[in-house]
């Protein structure tokens, strides 16, 4: 049986991806709203309300005024801070409220009722520091106060805080292991010891699936699963074994199937960051996509050929999204021959014969479209005994034969299948092309 020898355009660039925490390990926001509680249970906004926040736990303050809806929000305190809000407004009695974080999803509410609208006096705030190990919430008088529902509030927000905490440290501890593993995984890629790039990226990618750089790992183990499964392949086509020769070439088959599944999904997580990730993390996903539908077009041109000629519409639309995506012209025209090679390839003549004609619509002296047209006309011809197919798998060949060089390599292949119609089928091509004299 005829066996073909696999070659691999190898190249995969560095990659690019965020190592933000989940939470940033050191600042955050802290928000809230100031409301007048009326004697009547009336509630309204209270618009440039003076909110000052202290930090408990050592020495610091903040000021801000609330806007027209009550709002207020501070950006940037140290996230491991404890704080305790006061508020003071005109006609209201000064209010606090302690126990306070930053960097967590809650509006801090402090309902104020109607007073004389003064403010603490300093005292009065250093009595209340003192007694704000306790969260607490209350008045003017000094007295601590806390309600079952405060209580229940404070545990449900201590809790919350040990969470972001805990994700914070294992976020910390995985960016390590991702940064490592992405960089070693790159040095063995680099240096064509395959074995060693996935084990790398694996062990990454086991650390934190849910990683931001997660799409970065998956994408170069695609490429490294690509280029191991090529070096399966070719050496199974050696072995005088049969039974070692097929084990070689399923191993091979496995590796490309992994490396499309793996690239896909690259693809999905990187488009999902782009479309909701945080802005300053979009251009890096961004970049990062590109490389995902380069290597996930590539993977499928060997997933669909040699492994399972039923998902050729999932490598079609591999390569036009990578297609969409690519800016470089030259490397347009590369993908989309890739595409035609790649249906060709798995025996989907009527699709390569269409992708192929595209080709030829804007380039009519394409070489390859040429010959690859009349090949795929021939085959079709044979499958449906169609002469008429034949005909025009004739007048491809002899289009290409006329054009190429005679150090073109399939040359002979061409002429040997015009002499076959000729003879079998007593098909010539509709005119005879004429010939250039050729230096």
């Amino acid at each position: 049986m005829f066996r073909r020898y696999l070659s691999l355009a190898f190249a995969c660039a560095t990659l690019i991806f965020s190592t933000a925490v989940f939470v940033s390990a050191q600042t955050g926001q802290l928000r809230g709203k100031v409301v007048l509680k009326q004697a009547e249970g009336t509630i309204t906004p209270a618009a440039g309300a003076a909110v000052v926040v202290y930090r408990t736990d050592t020495s610091g303050k903040y000021e801000v005024k609330t806007n027209k809806s009550g709002e207020f929000a501070f950006a940037g305190l140290p996230f491991l801070g404890t704080y305790m809000i006061t508020a003071s407004y005109a006609g209201a009695q000064p209010t606090w409220i302690t126990g306070v974080k930053a960097g967590q999803e809650v509006v801090y509410e402090v309902e104020m009722p109607p007073g004389d609208g003064r403010s603490f006096t300093p005292d009065e705030i250093k009595t209340m520091l003192a007694q704000a190990k306790g969260p607490a919430a209350g008045a003017s008088s000094g007295e601590v106060k806390e309600s079952a529902e405060d209580k229940a509030k404070r545990a449900e927000l201590e809790k919350k805080n040990a969470e972001i905490l805990e994700k914070n440290k294992k976020a910390e501890a995985s960016n390590v292991v991702v940064q490592r593993t992405f960089k070693a995984g790159n040095q063995f890629l680099q240096n064509k010891d395959y074995d060693q790039a996935i084990a790398q990226y694996d062990e990454g990618l086991a650390s934190d699936p849910d990683h931001p750089g997660a799409p970065s790992l998956m994408t170069n183990k695609a490429a490294a699963l690509r280029a191991r499964a090529v070096n399966r392949y070719n050496a199974a086509l050696k072995l005088p074994d049969e039974a070692a020769k097929k084990a070689g070439i399923d191993a091979a088959k496995k590796d490309w199937r992994d490396a499309f599944e793996a690239s896909s999904k690259a693809v999905d997580a990187l488009k999902e960051a782009v479309s909701s990730g945080p802005a300053d993390a979009t251009a890096n996903a961004k970049t990062n996509l590109y490389f995902a539908l380069l290597q996930r077009s590539e993977a499928a041109s060997f997933f669909v050929s040699k492994v399972d000629n039923t998902q050729a519409p999932l490598g079609v639309k591999a390569y036009e999204e990578y297609i969409a995506a690519e800016t470089d012209a030259a490397k347009k025209a590369q993908a989309h021959h890739a595409l035609a090679q790649m249906l060709f390839d798995s025996n989907d003549f009527d699709q390569a014969l269409a992708q192929y004609q595209k080709i030829l619509t804007a380039n009519p002296d394409d070489l390859v479209a040429l010959l690859r047209s009349g090949q795929a006309l021939f085959n079709i011809g044979a499958i449906n005994n169609d002469k008429a197919k034949y005909q025009e798998a004739a007048d491809y060949l002899a289009k290409y034969v006329d054009k190429a060089p005679d150090s073109d390599a399939l040359k002979t292949d061409a002429q040997a299948i015009l002499e076959t119609l000729k003879a079998q089928e007593n098909v010539k091509p509709a005119a005879a092309p004429s010939r250039r004299r050729r230096p």
